[in-house]
């Protein structure tokens, strides 16, 4: 079995920590284990700390990893570093190991619009030929074709299923359907199919080692102005929580 990891608690929202996350969820795969993986930052802290549902579904998940900056700034204020860990790494690097692992453990994508998913779909092929992709599907579809996408999924009974629906239908989506395949690992992706289909591209390395990869998304779309507004409003309750915290330590002292 696979160890149960230690957690910081992010304006009470958990983040796990390991040492190495590909390499616990491998573990999982490798024993038929289930396990929804949710990839937190600012925004999605912010969100969960208002929709009670969010914040469920969060607790609920078998692994949530350090994504973004904010979390990795928060836990060195909390006195308990974690190393980032982003959520496409960790996308790619599972679906490299699923490749080596052949038909043992069949892949499948969903979210994007239409075609985006397949032209990832169609790289990953070219680099990883052993991977076992047994579908793709757009996330642009009827309530009938959200049905046909169920009986597939429960057909196939694919081990690793990365479902790239935006913060935050996509961990709501995950949280409903998971019982579908209960021996899968479930990722939330984000845009990555756009970022493996070479529609978006990542932040240069240097902006990522300065925590400023959400400026080059902003650069990217800028019509995420808005919610990028959350950015500030994170770190003045990071604050505030790293304040109360030590007030409470001293005068235990």
């Amino acid at each position: 079995m696979s160890e149960v990891p230690k957690q910081l608690s992010v304006l009470g929202l958990p983040v796990h920590l390991l040492d190495n996350y590909p390499d616990w969820l491998t573990s999982r795969l490798h024993q038929g284990l289930g396990c929804h993986v949710v990839t937190l930052n600012a925004e999605m802290t912010i969100q969960g700390t208002e929709n009670p549902a969010l914040a469920n579904v969060i607790h609920q998940a078998e692994l949530v990893i350090p994504d973004g900056a904010g979390i990795v700034l928060y836990s060195r204020l909390k006195g308990q570093p974690v190393q980032r860990c982003p959520g496409i790494e960790l996308a790619d690097s599972l679906v490299r190991q699923a490749g080596q692992m052949g038909n043992e453990c069949p892949v499948f994508f969903f979210g994007g619009a239409p075609g985006v998913a397949e032209t990832a779909a169609e790289l990953w092929h070219r680099q990883v030929p052993g991977l076992s992709l047994v579908g793709v599907q757009h996330g642009y579809l009827s309530p009938e074709e959200q049905q046909q996408l169920c009986q597939t999924l429960q057909t196939l009974q694919p081990r690793l299923i990365l479902v790239g629906l935006g913060v935050p239908r996509q961990e709501f989506w995950i949280a409903q359907h998971r019982h579908l395949c209960p021996q899968a690992t479930w990722i939330g992706v984000g845009g990555s199919f756009d970022i493996w289909a070479g529609i978006k591209t990542r932040a240069p390395v240097w902006m990522q080692n300065l925590h400023l990869e959400w400026l080059y998304r902003l650069y990217q779309e800028p019509w995420r102005w808005r919610r990028m507004l959350v950015l500030p409003v994170f770190a003045w309750r990071a604050l505030l929580a790293t304040r109360d915290q030590r007030k409470a330590i001293s005068q235990e002292n």
